[in-house]
């Protein structure tokens, strides 16, 4: 049995990455500090370590275990945190991926090693979508410059020391267990405010557009890069690959599926944009469909659809306070 060990495997996305290799019959770990992940999000048959990715336990762990694969999907994954906290969030991602693959290159150097980069903001504003991995890259937050300076880092591994690896960088990645952070965080959040009965707020115009891609896709392209024969190491992005859709959606049409969706109508406020924001972000994914054979098959509506019929459910399934009750 092969053994995967997953970072964040807590998490909204590490999650269902779990779930996709108990089915494939792997042996899976999971490393996840809790501080945005929950407990009960780890799936049942997976082995469970809180510990936090700086920790000097995780890499014993990665000596313990030498897993056939590595998926590194932790980190602090918030572009405002990072702007506020930068130090904070180049001590998590930066220097706790390095944690992790020097375990790697010391006590287990069969492992691949899959990293759970960033499509939304690594490219910055100076490009034309749809954008292609090759693009220059120019990131505006910490967040993204962290992300980037762990691809080099697993670039120079993998020509120096022969590290295999890949690196998936997402899109804004939606779906069931979502919570309202992180880059498609808006998701959530519509669909808590429509289940409220509260109007969505848009910043600006919402013309604003991203590439949103269902959680099930990115999990089998996840798994993809984990399994796939790869490319001989050379460049930055001779290993990397943009996982999304390939189609531009703005916020407005977002929040209009959403309610179609839930069969209701609900108000769009509009509030001021916000500074810095980009206006226009999606993914050119032609590679990952030569190298990985993979391609994104849930569509927008279908994708959210199923979102908003999670959050339901797991709405109606919350015990009412006493409060409410006697209301």
């Amino acid at each position: 049995m092969k053994t995967a060990l997953i970072t964040g495997g807590a998490g909204f996305i590490g999650s269902h990455v779990a779930d996709r290799f108990l089915a494939e019959g792997w042996a899976v770990h999971i490393i996840d500090n809790l501080y945005n992940g929950k407990r009960q999000n780890v799936p049942e048959g997976a082995t469970f370590h809180e510990l936090d990715i700086r920790d000097a336990a995780a890499a014993d762990l990665i000596r313990t275990l030498a897993p056939d694969v590595l998926l590194h999907l932790a980190g602090q994954m918030d572009v405002r945190k990072s702007v506020a906290e930068p130090i904070f969030d180049a001590q998590v991602n930066v220097l706790g991926s390095l944690n992790l693959f020097e375990a790697v290159r010391a006590h287990s150097p069969g492992t691949r090693v899959v990293f759970s980069s960033t499509g939304g903001v690594l490219y910055g504003d100076f490009t034309v979508p749809p954008n292609i991995e090759t693009f220059s890259k120019n990131p505006e937050s910490p967040y993204a410059i962290s992300k980037l300076a762990v691809e080099h880092y697993l670039a120079y591994y993998g020509r120096v020391h022969g590290l295999e690896y890949a690196v998936l960088r997402y899109g804004n990645v939606y779906g069931p267990r979502q919570d309202p952070h992180g880059e498609a965080g808006v998701v959530a959040i519509f669909c808590g405010r429509i289940l409220d009965g509260r109007a969505m707020t848009v910043f600006g115009d919402g013309l604003q557009t991203r590439d949103y891609v269902y959680v099930g896709d990115v999990v089998d392209a996840t798994y993809r890069g984990a399994t796939r024969a790869l490319p001989k190491t050379e460049l930055l992005d001779t290993r990397a690959f943009n996982v999304g859709t390939g189609i531009a959606t703005d916020v407005l049409r977002l929040a209009n599926t959403l309610t179609e969706a839930a069969g209701v109508s609900v108000a769009v406020e509009h509030a001021p944009e916000r500074p810095g924001e980009q206006r226009t972000s999606y993914l050119d994914v032609s590679k990952a469909a030569r190298q990985l054979d993979w391609r994104p098959a849930v569509s927008l509506e279908e994708g959210l659809a199923r979102s908003f019929e999670w959050f339901q459910a797991r709405k109606a399934s919350r015990p009412k306070s006493p409060a409410r009750e006697r209301a």
